[in-house]
């Protein structure tokens, strides 16, 4: 049976892995059973090889940061169990000097390791939001974690013994950040378009399972003893450069500031997450604000896309009625290739 995931439930692609070791330290072999490693061998490349986007088109999904994706609960149990698949199957071909065999080309050992540091990297921050699923690492992490022991503060803390309902009743529904960091832990992580709500009530995407985090750590082990390419060190810096911040120009109401807060590489394509803040520099409230976006071929977040008609067109998100002066509103889209050009198409003062 060929998978296309590996999880707390489904454990085939990791038997498979296993058993090809046995083909692979035999140099193709496996006597009396070689034919039926053979048939798990098969079963495993099939399995890497979707990972790897080169299935013929059976391939995992991925998200436009480059996560792969296979559930809306808990993705990043798929994402660390795959990428420590591939780590290990990495050293079984590095021992055996092979390469796995895809149906679009031959990947090295090397490569598979890559595509999992790739993983990895998203994990801690490499990622369109900037956000390190892994609480603790970085300055931007989940803060509202899925999790009795982060919820419920220490019982030193509070001087008093918690109830049997008081997590629930008290703590779970708190909006307040966790009073105890729960360092290390990896959660559920973000939706198929890289979203991601820190909310304690979001337990698909803000729990930390043993299913998430075990895997995990065999690949940051592994990462850990992989010497940096060395290809790394010479690549061509891209050629895209961000722009630089725009005075508002003569008439606008906008002063748009332009910055690039992240990239990452998915599929030999440079992605780069772009952050525009226009602050309003008017001296007035603005209403009925209408911008033009020119050169957009990725999502766009913090603004609402005007009516069919007015192409490349976007409004004040709808909880926005109004800019107030000095006031900026923060707009973020993600693609690759040069920057998108903002210019206001028209608005009211109050």
């Amino acid at each position: 049976m060929s998978m296309l995931e590996f999880s707390w439930d489904n454990k085939y692609a990791g038997l498979q892995v296993l058993l090809s070791k046995a083909v692979l330290a035999h140099g193709g072999g496996g006597g009396e059973y070689a034919d039926t490693l053979r048939q798990y061998q098969a079963k495993a490349e099939f399995f890497l090889c979707a990972c790897l986007q080169k299935n013929g088109g059976h391939n995992m999904k991925l998200t436009p940061g480059g996560l792969l994706h296979v559930d809306e609960w808990n993705n990043m149990q798929y994402v660390s169990s795959a990428s420590f698949l591939l780590t290990v199957y990495a050293d079984y071909l590095s021992a055996s000097r092979g390469a796995l065999r895809c149906p679009e080309g031959e990947v090295k050992p090397g490569e598979m390791v890559r595509f999992a540091r790739s993983q990895a990297d998203y994990v801690l921050g490499k990622n369109p939001r900037g956000m390190s699923y892994m609480v603790g690492y970085g300055s931007y992490f989940p803060t509202h974690v899925h999790h009795r022991g982060a919820s419920i503060p220490s019982v030193h803390a509070m001087g008093s013994v918690v109830g049997c309902m008081d997590g629930f009743d008290r703590f779970f529904n708190s909006k307040g950040a966790d009073p105890n960091v729960l360092q290390g832990a990896v959660v559920g992580g973000p939706d198929a378009n890289d979203g991601f709500v820190d909310d304690r009530c979001n337990y698909q995407q803000a729990e930390p399972t043993l299913a998430g985090n075990a895997p995990i750590c065999g690949v940051f082990a592994r990462l850990a003893s992989e010497p940096a390419d060395a290809s790394d060190n010479n690549r061509p810096v891209p050629s895209y450069s961000p722009p630089h911040d725009s005075s508002p120009s003569k008439g606008s109401p906008l002063e748009f500031v332009h910055t690039v807060s992240n990239s990452w590489t998915t599929n030999g394509v440079e992605y780069y997450r772009h952050v525009v803040t226009a602050k309003n520099t008017c001296g007035h409230p603005i209403t009925y604000l209408k911008l033009h976006v020119k050169g957009l071929s990725g999502p766009i977040y913090g603004v609402s896309a005007a009516t069919a008609k007015e192409k490349d067109t976007y409004e004040l998100p709808a909880w926005l009625t109004s800019l107030a002066a000095g006031e900026q509103l923060t707009i973020v889209y993600i693609q690759g290739g040069p920057a998108a050009k903002f210019s206001v198409v028209s608005y009211k003062t109050a």
